[in-house]
């Protein structure tokens, strides 16, 4: 539904505000919902799509694109696993109001989330 309702909002001549009043959304919520199409993290189905229009005014081009080197973080001269587990800091997780718990940023997810879980089987 969310796809229609973007593939609507882009139609030529359609307003963001009148397809959203359309469907009892806000505004905003249509123009993120746009971004996300644009940005390429919401799908719209090929049926829902205009064409692109043959004829004048349309000609394919080139874009420039230019590769940057990746960032120099000083001190450090390439990131290794054993630097990022370095400097991957301490994440700290309350579970309730008196229980702390102080995680190396190093533990794998699957690690705390099975700590996360025993801890509260206990509590």
């Amino acid at each position: 539904m969310k796809a229609r309702i973007v593939a609507e909002s882009l139609h030529p001549g359609a307003r963001v505000v009148e397809v959203a009043q359309r469907y009892d959304l806000s505004a905003n919520q249509l123009s993120y919902w746009r971004k996300q199409a644009r940005d390429g993290h919401l799908i719209l189905p090929a049926e829902l799509m205009l064409p692109v229009p043959d004829g004048e005014g349309c000609e394919a081009a080139f874009v420039p694109l230019s590769i940057a080197d990746e960032p120099q973080i000083p001190g450090v001269t390439s990131l290794t696993p054993e630097t990022m587990a370095a400097t991957a800091g301490i994440v700290t997780i309350e579970i309730s109001g008196d229980l702390v718990v102080k995680v190396p940023g190093d533990v794998p997810v699957s690690r705390v989330a099975a700590l996360v879980g025993a801890i509260r089987g206990l509590a």
